[in-house]
């Protein structure tokens, strides 16, 4: 499916889409001439590119530039509202994909522009506000919810057996062997490809999809338990040591009071 503007430059700063999507959809590897902003209002969605992998919850939306390749998978029903950016105001934004933190105010600009759904170059109030946009996406924290992703095919096939099995507690070990390699080579490559250690990437995976779990209406014992985690407590300290947040902060409820 071909989301892209199919006018580049007609005098429209920013455009925008609004679609559901269904749990388990894909959108293939495209891109597109203007930089996006990917935004869901529910829902998580993984976004693959440039080697790595994202999850996005409602708190947080990821920017692609311009030409950058990349694919969509829906994690739960999504109702997806993302932005497109002109080139000529792309090019203030960071150049490469990023994970940003969604604050209340950045998301109730990125709705009210889908509400308008353009914003023409030559409308001094749509020019004023995509300053505004642009501003805020400018400042957003960067979010943590990336996965770099290995190279080799092994260590490709552990990966996403880790991604699939989250609550499976089957030691590192075991998986280096059901996958072809000794645990000392499966290390070796994670640390090479990934920049993380076997271990340390098998937590995070695990983290992010109880991220994707609380943010489809999971509480947090209830993600603790789904992600491979025991004791709640040791799970939170895990979450907040990793993402600087306490597991909360993603759960329905909260965004539900922040708004």
């Amino acid at each position: 499916m071909d989301l892209t503007p199919k006018v580049y430059s007609d005098g429209f700063l920013v455009r925008s889409l609004a679609i559901t999507y269904h749990d388990g959809f894909v959108v293939g590897n495209h891109a597109h001439a203007w930089g996006q902003l990917i935004y869901g209002t529910s829902g998580v969605m993984c976004v693959s590119a440039a080697s790595k992998v994202w999850f996005v919850p409602p708190t947080r939306a990821i920017w692609l530039p311009p030409k950058q390749n990349h694919s969509i998978r829906m994690l739960g029903d999504v109702a997806m509202r993302t932005l497109y950016l002109a080139p000529a105001i792309s090019t203030a934004l960071a150049e490469e994909v990023v994970a940003l933190e969604v604050s209340p105010l950045l998301r109730e600009v990125v709705l009210h522009v889908h509400d308008l759904e353009m914003l023409a170059e030559d409308d001094s109030g749509h020019d004023r506000l995509a300053g505004v946009l642009v501003d805020l996406l400018s400042d957003a924290p960067i979010g943590q919810l990336c996965l770099p992703l290995p190279i080799d095919s092994r260590a490709v096939a552990a990966a996403q057996w880790m991604q699939e099995n989250p609550g499976e507690l089957l030691d590192l070990r075991s998986i280096a062997k059901h996958h072809g390699c000794s645990l000392r080579t499966l290390q070796r490559l994670f640390t090479r490809e990934t920049g993380l250690t076997l271990d340390a990437w098998r937590q995070k995976a695990r983290l992010i999809y109880a991220v994707t779990q609380l943010s489809n209406g999971n509480n947090v014992t209830e993600a603790a338990l789904l992600c491979g985690y025991n004791s709640t407590s040791a799970f939170i300290a895990a979450f907040k040591k990793l993402f600087g947040v306490t597991p909360g902060r993603f759960t329905v409820s909260d965004r539900v009071s922040q708004n």
